[in-house]
């Protein structure tokens, strides 16, 4: 099966990989802009997000697998990959497995080392959401239910997305949440050892953000020796929403 994606644009192919719980949509207004830059942007859906098929096998492997399999079917070589978090190390081990399909590889604030479960919270809420028929009856009423697990009212705007409209007037998740819940260890895996990517790649990290620190990159630079690492000012693990200007900025750098 192939992955859903939108695709915008015309010129050298630019495929993008959201993270955790996300879908392509969310990179929608960075794509526009690079495609006003004359690229051809995919925004892809990974398999059990989005408008992608649901699988009962979720690991790594399958992840990099499946956007192989995308860029055959859309003949795609010499490609610009981005990935944000757990899109992220699909990139990272895509590269490895087929670097022949890359032309230039960027991470977006995660490393290719091992993260301990820490979605727990966020899953919880989401299944309280899908056994709450009353919660689903409105975006605002979802909302209001989902304060009760998550806090941060961008977390759950960026969560709310998964929502979609069914034929009985609820909402439904689009995300297969009984498989990311069962293989939640699978997302925290780390870069198989001894795996090496040489080709031109950029690291962007969030400086308020934990997810790359001072002593991952050596392993950075182990898996990855012609990597460079950037910190984008006055952003989190969001670092494509909260300084949009910058993050594209960096990006454009890099590319050109």
């Amino acid at each position: 099966m192939i992955l859903h994606s939108s695709i915008t644009g015309s010129g050298k192919p630019f495929v993008i990989l959201h993270g955790f719980l996300g879908m392509g949509d969310n990179w929608k207004t960075l794509a526009n802009q690079f495609a006003e830059a004359g690229y051809q942007m995919h925004l892809v859906d990974q398999r059990n997000h989005g408008r992608s098929f649901h699988s009962d096998t979720f690991n790594y492997e399958v992840l990099a697998e499946d956007l192989k399999n995308y860029c055959q079917e859309h003949g795609l070589k010499d490609i610009v990959l981005l990935g944000h978090s757990m899109g992220g190390k699909t990139a990272m081990l895509f590269a490895m497995r087929y670097p022949e399909y890359i032309n230039k590889l960027i991470i977006a604030d995660i490393a290719p080392k091992y993260y301990a479960p820490h979605h727990q919270q966020i899953l919880k809420g989401l299944t309280a959401l899908s056994e709450n028929h009353e919660a689903r009856t409105s975006r605002g009423n979802a909302d209001d239910f989902l304060k009760e697990y998550i806090s941060d009212w961008g977390t759950r705007q960026f969560l709310l997305k998964n929502l979609y409209w069914q034929k009985d007037k609820t909402l439904a998740l689009r995300v297969n949440l009984p498989v990311l819940k069962r293989e939640v260890e699978a997302i925290g895996e780390g870069l198989p050892t001894q795996t090496v990517y040489e080709g031109a790649t950029l690291f962007l990290n969030g400086l308020k953000s934990d997810y790359i620190t001072e002593d991952d990159k050596p392993l950075i630079k182990a898996h990855f020796p012609a990597a460079k690492i950037i910190g984008i000012e006055k952003a989190g693990h969001w670092l494509h929403a909260e300084n949009p200007k910058d993050f594209y900025a960096e990006v454009m750098k890099f590319l050109e």
